[in-house]
């Protein structure tokens, strides 16, 4: 009997599947196939499966998780030719690109473009959140401070975004949906991406290193929305904060490997930044004595920006899609170059 395995073992409540999800799922599928739901564990640890996951990906053909565990895939792939489609939850897959994972035919599919409503969305509040300086509406509301000053002196860097640049590293799911809204706010858009040549409109497309620096030296506000891969780890460095643009802002909803979090630190404290919006770090949780936390330019989110009440609808629709595929034999979508590792 095929076997489908839906994993929420490690998944938070917020990213649960919900029961209608669970059924459009079930019936999507063919007569004899067996769907074993795997029910959120809060206490369970986010790198480890559980004991119940081990136990019913055993001889399964499909497996929907929010992530794939190396021990996980182990115990999947322990029967060979079973396994074959993996899908995860999550737009970021560097943690299922192990070496099984690598070395398999198993077909890995990822759930970009899923979040990138929300994600744009929580972008653009961070944005707006420095340029009308509600950084500092907050300051004085603790201390009952009614000062008109304090809030929008010239200097302090208080603006209307619509005669300002963005610039967006990574031109992907989301950072389209970025590009699109800071578009329609007047705003320059300035982006980078992995695949040179095309166009996007309202977008003006840099490349390569060079193309990066410039981003960096004309963008009010930098915005990172790449996958965390090999080349995009390290690439926001002390040399590349000296580049950017005195009082601009980093905004960083991809992965805290990607920004180099003391020249961050180091940069805001010296006040050549505006400030920073941040919903991801190097170390998750962020350590209680993080000088981030210390630091009044600093909008800190804990990795929260993609979630939404409307993410099972459009996950459940691409997972449909992909399981209409799979049962065609036609090619999925999101399938993930584990050679490039995105």
């Amino acid at each position: 009997m095929p076997k489908l395995v839906i994993d929420m073992a490690g998944a938070p409540p917020v990213w649960a599947i919900p029961p209608w999800a669970e059924e459009e799922i079930r019936r999507a599928l063919p007569a004899g196939w067996d769907v074993t739901v795997v029910p959120a564990a809060p206490d369970a640890p986010d790198d480890r499966p559980s004991a119940a996951a081990l136990e019913a990906v055993r001889g399964a053909e499909i497996y929907l998780g929010m992530g794939v565990p190396r021990e996980l895939f182990r115990a999947a792939t322990a029967e060979p030719d079973r396994l074959r489609w993996v899908h995860t939850g999550a737009a970021g897959v560097g943690s299922a690109l192990f070496p099984e994972m690598l070395a398999s035919p198993v077909v890995l599919t990822n759930s970009a473009g899923v979040m990138g409503h929300p994600m744009a969305e929580t972008i653009m509040a961070m944005v707006l959140y420095f340029a009308r300086g509600l950084d500092r509406a907050v300051a004085s509301m603790r201390t009952r401070t009614w000062s008109k000053d304090a809030i929008y002196d010239p200097a302090a860097g208080v603006r209307e975004v619509s005669d300002a640049t963005i610039g967006v590293i990574g031109l992907g799911g989301i950072g389209r949906q970025v590009a699109a809204r800071a578009h329609a706010l007047g705003m320059r858009v300035l982006a980078t991406r992995r695949s040179p040549g095309g166009s996007e409109d309202g977008v003006e497309l840099l490349h390569g290193r060079a193309g990066l620096l410039t981003l960096l030296a004309e963008s009010d506000y930098v915005v990172l929305t790449l996958p965390a891969t090999p080349a995009s780890r390290g690439l926001i460095g002390p040399a590349e904060l000296a580049r950017m643009k005195p009082g601009a802002v980093l905004v960083n909803v991809a992965r805290g490997s990607t920004v180099d979090e003391e020249a961050l630190v180091e940069g805001l404290r010296a006040g050549r930044l505006r400030g920073a919006g941040l919903d991801v770090f190097a170390q998750e949780p962020l350590p209680p004595e993080s000088p981030l936390w210390d630091l009044t330019n600093v909008l800190i989110l804990p990795h929260v920006s993609a979630v939404t009440p409307r993410y099972w609808r459009r996950e459940t629709d691409l997972i449909l899609d992909n399981l209409r595929r799979y049962l065609a034999g036609k090619p999925l979508r999101n399938v993930v170059d584990k050679a490039q590792g995105y």
